[in-house]
């Protein structure tokens, strides 16, 4: 069971000693899993407890809203893809000017000790924290002397694997930039290499225009709201994850639906590979589904007619379903 907190005051009194760490940790990539990792293996090495601290919203919507950058994941597949890796307690710290104008002692000091006993901070050699992000890696080693607490540094390359190889054949580091440049070329296989698992959508299933269910291909179509980065408009390979926890393959369009001078951009996921008893009664408006994107089958065209397009849909549902399932 992983311990999720939303204010340091809901921490019990009694928890503790802890090793912890900090961060935005914005698609849990796989530079982030190699420093949880390590974490968890301190703590699971002092007996003691192993916490992330992390915040919503991201830093950056509070300083420079109008250049923030589009978050990879929404805080409920954040908080799912932390607790997966072992973490025995999350603290999502709510961002605020107030939060921000936290010298960084009084961030160690009342987040990190008076509230998680800390005995081990984990620490980024690169990580800056408190006002004006002036504390960095030396400042966190004297509030460790001042406090009693280790300071271990540990960097996002190791022996796991880190940093992996990019296109022209150079190690990059794993990051979420990484992670937004490959969605916004399309690329969900670079991002799943950096992720470690396929990139991920959330959303409430909403009607839309029944244009596919009219050409034999009804999809579930992901509300405005959902949360995770929209890949760059195509045709995708990749799985529907509904209320019930079960997957279903799936061929997944991204776009303004140009055949039908569409205008907005929506999400819409057609399941295949249903049984022939469920064709009928496969409803999945109100849920809240997750779709995972594996492979970019082809880019957005407007076809001439709706002719056209169904041969295409044809031929795009049966590349996906032998993609996944040759997966």
């Amino acid at each position: 069971m992983v311990y999720i907190w939303n204010d340091p005051s809901e921490v019990p009194a009694d928890f503790g000693p802890s090793v912890v760490t900090f961060g935005n940790f914005d698609g849990v990539h796989r530079g982030h899993q190699q420093v949880l990792s390590e974490l968890i293996r301190s703590a699971r090495f002092n007996g003691t407890k192993a916490v992330a601290v992390t915040f919503d919203p991201h830093p950056a919507l509070i300083h420079r809203p109008e250049s923030a950058p589009e978050m990879i994941m929404g805080l409920q597949d954040k908080l799912v893809a932390l607790g997966e890796l072992g973490l025995d307690a999350i603290l999502v710290m709510k961002y605020s000017l107030n939060l921000a104008s936290l010298t960084p002692e009084e961030f160690v000091g009342q987040v990190l000790v008076d509230s998680l006993h800390a005995s081990h901070v984990v620490i980024g050699h690169d990580s800056r924290f408190g006002r004006g992000n002036s504390g960095d890696l030396d400042t966190m080693k004297q509030l460790g002397e001042k406090f009693d607490f280790d300071v271990q540094v540990i960097s996002e390359f190791g022996s796991e694997g880190y940093p992996l190889h990019n296109d022209g054949g150079t190690d990059r580091r794993c990051s979420s930039t990484w992670v937004r440049e490959a969605l916004q070329e399309g690329d969900v296989a670079t991002a799943a290499a950096v992720l470690g698992r396929p990139h991920r959508m959330r959303g409430e299933v909403v009607h839309g225009a029944a244009r596919g269910r009219v050409l034999g291909f009804p999809t579930a179509n992901l509300a405005y709201e959902a949360t995770g980065f929209i890949p760059a408009d195509g045709i995708y390979a990749g799985w529907l994850v509904d209320q019930a926890g079960t997957r279903w393959p799936a061929a997944i369009s991204v776009g303004s639906n140009p055949t039908f001078d569409g205008v907005s951009r929506q999400v819409e996921a057609h399941v295949i590979d249903r049984p022939h008893e469920a064709v009928e009664d496969f409803d999945l408006y109100g849920q809240t589904v997750v779709v995972e994107f594996v492979a970019r089958l082809r880019g957005m065209v407007a076809y001439r007619g709706p002719e056209a397009l169904v041969d295409q849909m044809r031929l795009d549902v049966i590349q996906a379903h032998d993609l996944l399932v040759r997966r």
